[in-house]
């Protein structure tokens, strides 16, 4: 149950729009399709910063007290749930992207990196998510370091996604934030139930 738990608000976090797949968007108006996809790569290898820190700071406390593990699952659904409020409350037609100019494949990846390496939203989120899926162990750290990359694989398949089919996406600015809408409806009401179920289920040892 958990893993289905994981997969699908994993999938509906990705597809949710937010300032990750506003920058690529953003990108590729810019500097075209190539601009675009370097940036795509550029944020999956922040991403990847994340998953990095947060496996090795929860092993950490772990290694120093289960009991504060456990503290860590309970604070993180707490969070989920604080998302899933806002994601609800949240106005898709204030998201306004970015914009930005050319200035290359390589500037677009660095910069990438650094928009996601810097992003303290992110951070928290892994540090709130990836603990509500695994229990305490000596494989703590690899298991962690799996969820994580699928969530970077799957947020940076929709990046790609939405990419290549920029000019669609920017053709209406009604439909766009109707879509949006229901996105944020649909991630925001999965993500209170999801934080609610992990907060009352009975974990295993």
């Amino acid at each position: 149950m958990s893993l289905l738990a994981f997969f699908a608000a994993a999938i509906l976090l990705a597809v949710t729009p937010g300032p990750g797949l506003a920058y690529v968007v953003a990108r590729t108006v810019a500097g075209g399709r190539v601009e675009g996809l370097a940036s795509c790569f550029g944020t999956a290898a922040g991403g990847f910063v994340h998953v990095i820190a947060a496996a090795l700071g929860l092993s950490i406390i772990v290694a120093q007290s289960a009991v504060a593990f456990a503290m860590v699952k309970y604070v993180g659904a707490a969070y989920l749930v604080w998302l899933g409020v806002r994601l609800l409350l949240r106005k898709a037609d204030t998201q306004i992207i970015e914009r930005l100019q050319s200035q290359g494949a390589r500037r677009a990846l660095l910069e990438g990196i650094v928009v996601e390496a810097l992003n303290v939203k992110t951070a928290l989120f892994f540090l709130a998510f990836l603990p509500q899926f695994v229990s305490a162990g000596p494989l703590l750290v690899a298991k962690l370091v799996v969820l994580g990359s699928i969530c970077v694989a799957l947020n940076t398949l929709v990046d790609v996604f939405a990419v290549l089919a920029a000019h669609r996406m920017l053709a209406s600015g009604a439909a766009r934030a109707a879509r949006a809408r229901v996105l944020n409806r649909v991630s925001g009401a999965t993500m209170l139930a999801l934080g609610a179920y992990l907060a009352l289920v009975r974990r295993p040892a």
